[in-house]
């Protein structure tokens, strides 16, 4: 399972026009669900991104979390983050999961979030999305349940 997470001002979706997931302060994370991830990454990184320590303390050092800042998270599915680009100049997708084990795993992933305290708001799984946020540093991160970058 793979992330790519932004520490944001705010940030929403839309679908059709209509907004359907927004947060003020937090963090934005592109969930990418492999083929091979069971519910032991969804929890992993649940637990990474709601502990992650980017937010700046009274020192103004990246000390406290999403938790001790009483953020959110807006959880967007992207099976584009196990894109692999090696070879040619089309994106291979073979290692992402299927559409229904992938949904269940964001659902999974979104309600492990929400156990550690922390407000979830949430994309539109399958749907065309517009992200709209407002970066906050920038901060951003690329996490995986599998292996260090």
């Amino acid at each position: 399972m793979r992330a790519c997470v932004q520490r944001v001002s705010q940030a929403w979706v839309e679908v059709e026009g209509e907004e359907v997931g927004r947060i003020g302060p937090g963090l934005l994370a592109l969930l990418g669900v492999a083929a091979d991830d069971s519910s032991q990454d969804a929890s992993y990184l649940a637990e990474k991104i709601a502990t992650l320590r980017v937010f700046e303390d009274e020192q103004g050092k990246m000390n406290l979390s999403v938790q001790e800042v009483g953020g959110g998270v807006l959880v967007v599915s992207q099976f584009t983050l196990l894109g692999d680009c090696r070879r040619g100049r089309r994106p291979s997708f073979t290692q992402a999961a299927p559409p229904e084990k992938a949904q269940q795993l964001y659902e999974f992933f979104c309600s492990e979030l929400s156990k550690h305290g922390v407000p979830v708001a949430q994309g539109r799984f399958r749907a065309h999305m517009l992200v709209h946020l407002v970066n906050d540093g920038p901060v951003t991160l690329l996490l995986d349940s599998k292996r260090l970058f």
